[in-house]
């Protein structure tokens, strides 16, 4: 049956944990407070000091401070977030799940050869594939999800290997 093959690394696991940021509601409030609230009120606080004291130096400065907190604390925010990431993995942990991947379209299951070894999924555990950036993902119902980035595909036809695995899960997911 079909079968490719992938290399998967650091920042594919990046890539899949910023996804579950954006899907996140919590953490979607939390980024657009520290973008808005926050500045929104130094930025009101300094027109506050402009206006009613003429203080027009104080003012740009806390205006100018609280469009650079806007602008870069988010950004800080995401590039710390990355590097927790990456840091809640263990050495060992990092040697099973990066390197070369080799999926196969079984009957029964998709057949998965990793780091960590061989690995059947029956196809009633897997619920659907998704085609998002330039990744497939094969969203498992243990919500645990396969990540195939597209570009580092080394052997197979990724096209007609997902429109496979969307068969198969029509068939028998």
């Amino acid at each position: 049956m079909l079968e490719i093959e992938y290399e998967f690394g650091e920042r594919d696991l990046v890539h899949y944990n910023e996804l579950q940021i954006d899907q996140s509601e919590d953490l979607q409030k939390k980024l657009k407070r520290n973008r808005l609230f926050f500045p929104g009120i130094l930025a009101i606080f300094g027109l506050f000091l402009w206006s009613y004291y003429s203080d027009y130096r104080t003012a740009l400065y806390i205006v100018t401070i609280s469009i650079c907190w806007a602008i870069v604390i988010p950004q800080v925010i995401i590039l710390s977030f990355r590097r927790q990431i990456l840091k809640s993995y263990t050495d060992r942990e990092k040697l099973a799940m990066f390197g070369h991947y080799t999926l196969r379209i079984d009957p029964k299951a998709l057949a998965e050869k990793s780091p960590s070894g061989k690995n059947k999924m029956p196809w009633k555990t897997i619920l659907r594939i998704e085609h998002i950036r330039n990744y497939i993902h094969i969203i498992l119902e243990n919500g645990a999800a396969l990540v195939i980035p597209i570009e580092s595909v080394t052997a197979g036809d990724i096209q007609e290997f997902s429109k496979q695995v969307k068969k198969m899960i029509g068939l028998y997911g």
